[in-house]
């Protein structure tokens, strides 16, 4: 499914030059489960934004599905993003004083989708994750750290994209919700299918992976 091969990250400011990324190669089959891991500054997150076509690399090939994402138009990656590609974020990123269930169906708000459809859509993804039913209704400011990011989950979920991409999902929570959330992602994968990427600097983290790719100081180790 994913094919990076040679990636090069390079960030100019003047003078400098700070490289990133240094000819990373890696595959991600379809269906799998892979943590990349790594320390801060190690480029495990740019590699992320490569992945979800939020960056790009400054040298090498990344193809999605056989088709090399630098050879299509900003409309056509826009697109991918927003069809093929969940993303999970550390910070949440929900909206605070609006319910659930108006949350996890924002990213369904510019496509041609009635109100019932995208309610129904965004009652499917909340299920998949075990959010409660009682709680569809409440403000999201309202709810535990662990529930905000199964609702982050459901959110990346409702537009049933092939990949899922999460960066550094259990950051922000404690070891406890973490397991919870990370066994969300298990049952995804495991049951659903779906293949996730998951960002991590944590070994105990990156354990639930089916397989794990160590980066350090912008190299693959």
């Amino acid at each position: 499914m994913i094919s990076c091969k040679n990636l090069i990250k390079d960030y100019v400011e003047g003078d400098n030059v700070t490289h990133v990324l240094k000819k990373v190669s890696f595959e991600v089959k379809k269906g799998e489960f892979v943590a990349v891991m790594g320390p801060s500054g190690s480029g495990k997150s740019t590699i992320m934004n490569i992945l979800g076509l939020l960056d790009e690399p400054t040298s090498g090939t990344y193809l999605l599905n056989d088709k090399d994402v630098s050879k299509l138009s900003d409309d056509q990656q826009a697109d991918i993003r927003a069809e093929k590609i969940g993303f999970v974020f550390q910070s949440f990123n929900l909206l605070p004083r609006t319910t659930v269930l108006r949350n996890v169906m924002l990213p369904l708000t510019y496509l041609n989708l009635t109100v019932k459809d995208r309610e129904e859509r965004a009652k499917r993804a909340l299920l998949s994750v075990g959010f409660p039913e009682d709680r569809w209704n409440n403000m999201s400011n309202q709810l535990s750290g662990g529930q905000i990011q199964r609702v982050a989950i459901a959110r990346a979920l409702v537009n049933d994209p092939s990949i899922i991409l999460a960066d550094e999902p259990t950051g922000n929570l404690d070891t406890k919700t973490g397991e919870i959330v990370l066994a969300t992602f298990e049952k995804l994968n495991k049951e659903e299918g779906r293949t996730i990427v998951l960002i991590t600097h944590e070994q105990d983290v990156a354990n639930h992976a089916d397989r794990i790719i160590h980066v350090r100081d912008g190299n693959i180790i």
